[in-house]
């Protein structure tokens, strides 16, 4: 047997429990007409193994335990004694192997068998770290059975405050003015009393009127102690808040208002454990032409709502994973009203409230699901890649300005520095923009190693550190790192996606090392205590991050054409510092709308296949532009400090054209402008004169002191070129042609006819696989399709040579 998978632990494991313990939990319920027979087919034996193991179909019931909770704390108690089968059984049966002992050091069931000596405990656990488990079920923690719920008859003294003012309830405003009632609900109306003898209600709320019900899950406190308070809007503006003596009957009396109020299509939302629950209106990328009526709820760092669409079904927004959560206001119907858009993963969703108070609840109740929420790194306000937002920024400083840098990362920043910038990614971390000048880039580095360190478990996972360090006995390299790989694929899905991030980064740090001076052994002294939290570092830890580095491609699957993408972009960032790379390798630009403003520009990601018609589209669809029948939008090159410009043939690569910038004497100077392009109709019955500098030879890359300046005069679809402003004698005259085609210009090269913008009738070409990025983050544009394509007429030029100068 394979020694180095076949221990003598597992061997030994194997024998303690064998196979009549072991079957009589796996077929602890199997009847004699299921048992498989000797003589049975292959199909068969593989659906009653599936059914038997997979499934745990015929697997013993335990008796005894009501909540998930008592598995995990039975599993602790078992772990450290001799009885193998007994944790088999409870793990099988829901008990988590990660769970949480309560111990502050012995933090897991592992490490306390390891605390106990149970050898045969460790190897069991280890072991089953990667194996899928079954979902227990709960059915029975929410406290009460639904059937209770459904009642349509509530009554029990809860307290009460009602106002009208359109702000929010405080403590302060609970104490004063909370008053004991008794309460019924019946027929669709809350009804309150002065007590349980009096006949004639004090007042009454129509639940049909409700548009938001807020949970609050914290306690409020009075004089008499604490009570579960929940909020109940109405479309009024009127609100009301209810408190319950218990958690219990809080959510009782939630689950029935919400019943009432909340239509049979989305009575899948009432399954929640909402904090906020009603009616928004809203707009999505399937009809902006209109606001339509949905059902939301909120329930912890989940946005779930019910759209009102033919056939929709239950979706949700993961609101830590936001790439845009901005307020804006619209004009409707003659009345400001405040708009929450909202970008996560592939989506655009614009909502609006009934009521500005209802704005407020809702906006406020988003912003705090969307925040950070204590310091474990799910926690975190997360890309769309499962990444934290601190670890993206910080990388994308990092490799913006940092890449050249000699011996980064060892370099100590500014402590207050370092510490009031951790401190606003911790509030807020969608809304810090790193920028240079503002920001050292010794303290970005500081800022994403103090955060490695300090989160709650570390990356690699406390629990993982032996395995980690056992595997460098591992004397056959690729054997080595194929036990990585297990290790990196049984980590939680966050820290999955970080390290894989982090690793891409110091891999491309390491390969700028002949210029920044870091190679993977001082990527590796650096980091090897911050991703496994240990105090100082051991030539052990230091040769495992050394490994994770230098394997990269291996580990993660990198393709060859990847690495040599970030070659190239690792060579264009260190010549050319006006640059950004995203976390996914594409290189981020800026890009002008019309004119370079700083309030005109979009950070955009251009990948190496994205065209000139792709990144117009796409700029046009974030700012929402859409083209009117006759106007051409097209991508402009501008070079020479804005002297002079092209436009970019609608084929054309875009990368490719921003990567030949390294060779011009300032790179910096070159930027690309998506604007209107003039066609000779727009030109016609128009006279435009100046001076422009002219050559008659094509140029890939231009210098201004190539070209001769000339005045022009456009005039009547004509294009009149003269020596000087005198136009005593006319040097060239460009006519305007028309054909079947298209309106052209030909200036330079009668031979080469281009289309400038696609022909009319194309579908527009717009991302599809991956989405454009503002800010280095993801934005969906949200244009319809059945205004994408517009009419577009096609000009004959030779794309590589006609630069004007700028006017």
């Amino acid at each position: 047997m394979d020694t180095i998978i076949w221990s003598n632990e597992l061997i030994e494991l194997f024998i303690v429990i064998g196979n009549k313990r072991a079957n009589s939990f796996w077929a602890g319920k199997l009847q004699p007409e299921e048992e498989l027979h000797m003589d049975s087919p292959l199909e068969k034996r593989i659906t009653f193994i599936t059914q038997k193991y997979k499934e745990g179909r015929f697997r013993k019931t335990l008796m005894g335990y009501k909540t998930k909770e008592e598995l995990n704390k039975a599993l602790c108690a078992a772990v450290v004694k001799q009885d193998v089968l007994e944790t088999m059984t409870l793990l099988f049966s829901g008990a988590d192997v990660m769970c949480a002992t309560g111990d502050p050091v012995y933090s897991t069931p592992y490490l306390l068998a390891k605390k106990a000596g149970q050898r045969l405990q460790m190897e069991f656990l280890y072991h089953n770290k990667f194996s899928d488990f079954p979902n227990y079920d709960t059915d029975f923690e929410s406290g009460f059975s639904q059937d209770a719920s459904h009642s349509t008859f509530l009554c029990e003294f809860l307290y009460k405050v009602s106002y009208n003012a359109a702000k929010l309830f405080t403590d302060r405003k609970l104490k004063e003015d909370c008053n004991k009632r008794w309460c019924t609900l019946e027929s669709g109306f809350l009804s309150y009393y002065e007590n349980d003898k009096t006949t004639t209600p004090n007042g009454m709320i129509d639940i049909s009127e409700v548009i938001c019900l807020v949970v609050h899950k914290e306690d409020s406190f009075l004089n008499t102690g604490a009570i579960f308070t929940f909020e109940i809007y109405l479309l009024s503006e009127r609100i009301f808040l209810f408190g319950a003596e218990t958690a219990h009957s809080q959510r009782k009396w939630t689950w029935a208002i919400a019943k009432h109020f909340v239509p049979f299509v989305a009575e899948c939302l009432l399954k929640r454990d909402y904090d906020l629950i009603g009616q928004l209106y809203y707009k999505d990328c399937h009809n902006l032409d209109q606001w339509r009526k949905g059902w939301f709820a909120i329930d912890k760092s989940s946005l779930h709502f019910c759209l009102e669409m033919e056939n929709a079904q239950e979706d949700s927004i993961h609101l830590r994973r936001l790439q845009e959560l901005t307020i804006s206001s619209v004009i409707q119907n003659g009345e400001k009203i405040d708009v929450l858009l909202l970008v996560e993963k592939g989506r655009t969703l614009y909502i609006h409230g009934h009521t500005k108070l209802n704005f407020t609840v809702w906006h406020t109740a988003i912003e705090k699901a969307a925040s950070t929420d204590g310091n474990a790194l799910q926690d975190q306000q997360l890309s769309k890649n499962d990444v934290p937002i601190i670890m993206n920024s910080c990388i994308a400083f990092v490799t913006q300005y940092g890449l050249g840098s000699k011996h980064i990362y060892s370099k100590n920043g500014d402590p207050s520095h370092v510490s009031e910038l951790l401190e606003s990614f911790k509030k807020d971390a969608r809304s810090v923009k790193l920028r240079a000048g503002t920001h050292q880039l010794e303290d970005v580095t500081d800022v994403l190693k103090c955060f490695l360190s300090q989160i709650d478990d570390a990356l690699l996972t406390k629990e993982l550190y032996p395995f980690w360090i056992s595997a460098l006995d591992i004397q056959n390299e690729k054997e080595r790192v194929r036990k990585y790989g297990t290790f990196i694929q049984s980590l939680p899905p966050v820290n999955r996606a970080t390290l894989a991030a982090l690793i891409e980064h110091l891999y491309r740090v390491h390969k700028c090392s002949e210029i920044n001076f870091m190679n993977p052994h001082n990527l590796a002294m650096v980091f090897s205590s911050c991703l496994f939290q240990t105090k100082g570092h051991t030539s052990e830890e230091v040769n495992v991050i050394e490994d994770l580095i230098k394997n990269y491609v291996q580990l993660f699957d990198i393709n060859e054409d990847q690495v040599k993408q970030m070659d190239t972009e690792n060579r264009f960032i260190t010549k050319w510092k006006d640059t950004q790379v995203s976390q996914a390798g594409d290189l981020l630009i800026e890009v002008y709308v019309e004119r370079k403003e700083p309030d005109c520009s979009i950070i955009i990601r251009v990948s190496p296949l994205t065209e000139a018609e792709e990144l117009t589209n796409d700029v046009l669809g974030i700012k929402n532009i859409i083209p009117n029948k006759d106007e051409i939008w097209a991508a402009f090159e501008v070079i020479e400090n804005g002297e002079l410009e092209r436009p970019l043939h609608y084929t054309e690569n875009v990368l490719e054209q921003v990567l030949h910038w390294s060779s011009l004497p300032e790179p910096g100077s070159a930027y690309l402008v998506i604007k209107k392009f003039l066609t000779a109709d727009n030109a016609k019955g128009n006279v435009k004169a100046g001076y422009m500098k002219y050559k008659e030879e094509p140029s890939k890359l231009l210098s201004g002191n190539k070209f001769q300046e000339r005045y022009f005069v456009l005039r009547e679809g004509n294009l009149l070129l003269y020596k000087d402003m005198k136009l005593s004698f006319k040097l060239v005259s460009f006519t305007y042609e028309k054909n079947k085609h298209s309106w052209g210009l030909t200036v330079y090269s009668e031979k080469h006819h281009c289309d400038i913008w696609p022909p009319a009738g194309k579908a527009r070409k717009q991302s599809i696989t991956k989405n454009p990025k503002i800010g280095g983050l993801p934005l969906i544009p949200i244009q319809q399709e059945k205004n994408a394509s517009k009419t577009r007429g096609n000009a004959e030029v030779s794309p590589s040579t006609l630069y004007s100068y700028a006017s």
